[in-house]
């Protein structure tokens, strides 16, 4: 299936493209390890069903150093040994983020400690706004069919310089 629509081609979607990329760009620049970034941004993509943030994350974070066992097991994190207890807290604050309709209660206070546990303030603040960033990146490429496959590293970067 083709995409339904280019946001890329879009002159009021571009603008509000530069600006939403200016946001992740704050993300990025935070001290949250880039790693965590991308291996919450990958599982909230997973969740939510996005193909193109998949393949972009998966990408993006093996281009970084990520390896390809904890890439692959980020979906079971839960079941798995290659993660910290601080990308665990993250992961857990991810799902807990972006499964908002799921649970009424939105992120567990247990979650929360435990992220609290291992984040400052400002990696913190990164992180909810990264879970925040992302769901919306998601539900953007999930409305318009933006299928993943295509992405080079760097890509989405070099279009907004």
């Amino acid at each position: 299936m083709d995409a339904r629509f280019n946001l890329f081609d879009n002159e009021l979607a571009g603008r509000f493209a530069k600006r939403f990329a200016g946001a992740g760009l704050v993300i990025q620049q935070a001290p949250l390890p880039k790693s965590t970034q991308e291996l919450v941004s990958l599982r909230a993509s997973q969740i939510n069903g996005c193909g193109w943030c998949i393949d972009m994350h998966t990408k993006e974070a093996a281009t970084a150093g990520e390896t390809a066992v904890r890439l692959n097991l980020v979906a079971a994190w839960r079941e798995s040994t290659v993660f910290t207890e601080a990308e665990r807290a993250a992961l857990a604050l991810a799902e807990e983020g972006t499964r908002l309709a799921d649970a009424h209660e939105g992120v567990s206070d247990e979650t929360w400690a435990q992220a609290r546990k291992h984040y400052d303030d400002d990696q913190i603040a990164a992180l909810v706004c990264l879970v925040a960033l992302i769901n919306a990146a998601n539900r953007l490429a999930v409305i318009v069919h933006q299928r993943g496959g295509s992405y080079e590293p760097g890509m989405f970067a070099a279009a907004f310089d």
